[in-house]
């Protein structure tokens, strides 16, 4: 954004006086002054109430980063069952035992 030189700052002053007359223009600035000042007020309050909390917070412990915690898992493996000889006699039989062998 270019800075505001003296020509500019003349030009938006008279167009102010022209668009709100010369006895309105005091009124102005007065009024503009008392917001930039409230406006002022109202973040140094709220920087100093940020800045307080921030001194209030407990540093953090030690330069690096926090330790890592490692949580080792263990497999959960399924008990093996024997097949019974009801379940072998009923069950299917691979195609290799049922074709003959190729010469």
């Amino acid at each position: 954004m270019p800075n505001i030189g003296p020509a500019e700052l003349l030009v938006i002053l008279v167009i102010a006086l022209l668009v709100f007359g010369p006895r309105k223009l005091p009124e102005l600035g007065k009024s503009l002054g008392a917001g930039i000042r409230e406006f002022r007020r109202g973040t140094q309050g709220l920087k100093e109430e940020l800045e307080g909390s921030l001194r209030e917070t407990p540093p953090a412990a030690g330069p690096g980063p926090a330790p890592v915690q490692t949580v080792v898992a263990q497999a959960v493996v399924p008990p093996v069952v024997a097949p019974s000889a009801e379940a072998e006699a009923s069950a299917p039989r691979p195609a290799a035992d049922v074709l003959p062998p190729r010469s």
